[in-house]
């Protein structure tokens, strides 16, 4: 986990983050027809992502529709945690 000295919000995977936590996408890393596929989903930088379920399969909430992914995909997911879980 890493920690953004401007804003103090730590930072993680999408598969280290806590289900129930929301958290914006900050960068996608891997290759790029990956990333490509990720944005074509609507996981873009600056798009908000909660994580409903899961470990190895990840329910997760995006531009308003729900979005299985298996965890070698979300783990090429970086997020700032802006809500912790409920």
């Amino acid at each position: 986990m890493h920690t953004d000295s401007r804003l103090q919000r730590p930072r993680m995977t999408l598969t280290e983050m806590p289900t129930g936590a929301a958290g914006r996408i900050h960068a996608l890393n891997g290759a790029v027809e990956v990333c490509q596929r990720l944005r074509e989903m609507g996981f873009c930088e600056s798009a908000v992502v909660q994580k409903i379920s899961g470990q190895s399969t990840l329910l997760c909430q995006v531009c308003g529709m729900r979005v299985a992914l298996g965890e070698g995909v979300a783990q090429h997911i970086t997020v700032e945690v802006i809500r912790g879980a409920a």
